[in-house]
């Protein structure tokens, strides 16, 4: 059995009260090969969830009733480097980009696998991990993808000499934005009101970075927040806000599926960060790894 980092570890003791079993039962699956576990330094492991996963593959089911599969969909933000992810890892996970919030709504009530997030908040240094302290994510994995750069883009040139954010909100520059609960939308909102300025009124809404990249490029509005890989494959200025946590989460039980692990080996690759280095924008060195464990 391969033991992630981060996996909880059940000792034989804690492992026998958590399944409500003797000790000597317990030895008795160990030797029939029946329970997951794992020999480390001559002390038999558990992990948790695969504990919980055995259990319930022994579930009785009224007939007809199944249990429940998650669809090989990844929902939430949309990034360029995680689109191509998708494709050459041979996941299989079809793509649903809504922003991040909207990912979380759909991965709580099973309509996704995976949600793509890159959360923000005033005063809060990991968003993404918190969020995994909601109601009904008690059974969530983080795993990293990328620390990405965000940024203000503008036209090409930067016609109008802007020099960053705040300079833009005060001039009443024509912003374009994302939907509510977008990751890029918290963070220009979260960045005005640290400096103590609203958002601006009637921004235009992009559904995506690219096509808010492309409503700057067509002239429908002067700047807005998107990433340097997308602001960099558009052709546009970039004036650089944050490096973020750009993370994928999901359910304990789908980050051992084909699709998930096809991806997470993907991400541990030379050519992945071959490509996150082409684009630009992007830190790679944590993509793949476990960041938190509920």
């Amino acid at each position: 059995m391969h033991i992630n980092a981060g996996m909880d570890l059940l000792t034989t003791a804690e492992a026998a009260a958590y399944l409500r079993l003797r000790e000597r039962k317990l030895y008795d699956l160990v030797a029939a090969g029946a329970i997951p576990c794992a020999k480390v330094t001559g002390k038999w492991l558990f992990p948790r969830d695969e504990l919980d996963r055995w259990v319930l593959s022994g579930l009785a089911r009224p007939a007809g009733l199944g249990p429940y599969t998650a669809p090989a969909i990844a929902g939430g933000s949309q990034d360029p480097l995680l689109d191509w992810a998708l494709r050459q890892s041979s996941s299989g996970l079809a793509s649903l980009p809504e922003g991040s919030e909207a990912g979380l709504s759909r991965l709580a009530r099973g309509e996704v696998m995976l949600a793509a997030i890159h959360l923000h908040a005033v005063g809060i240094d990991d968003a993404n991990v918190q969020a995994m302290g909601r109601p009904g994510f008690g059974d969530t994995v983080l795993i990293g993808f990328a620390r990405r750069e965000q940024g203000l883009v503008l036209a090409p040139g930067n016609p109008r000499a802007v020099k960053d954010l705040a300079d833009a909100a005060r001039r009443s520059l024509r912003f374009a934005a994302r939907p509510a609960g977008a990751g890029a939308q918290q963070l220009l909102q979260t960045r005005l009101a640290e400096a103590g300025l609203a958002c601006p009124d009637g921004m235009l809404v992009c559904p995506t970075g690219a096509d808010l990249a492309q409503a700057v490029r067509a002239g429908h509005a002067e700047c807005g927040v998107a990433s340097r890989a997308v602001a960099d494959a558009a052709g546009l200025a970039f004036l650089p806000l944050a490096w973020e946590r750009f993370d994928l989460a999901m359910r304990q039980r789908d980050y051992f599926r084909p699709a998930m692990q096809a991806l997470a080996d993907f991400l541990r690759t030379p050519a992945f960060a071959a490509y996150a280095a082409d684009l630009g924008g992007y830190d790679v060195v944590q993509a793949g790894t476990v960041r938190h464990l509920c």
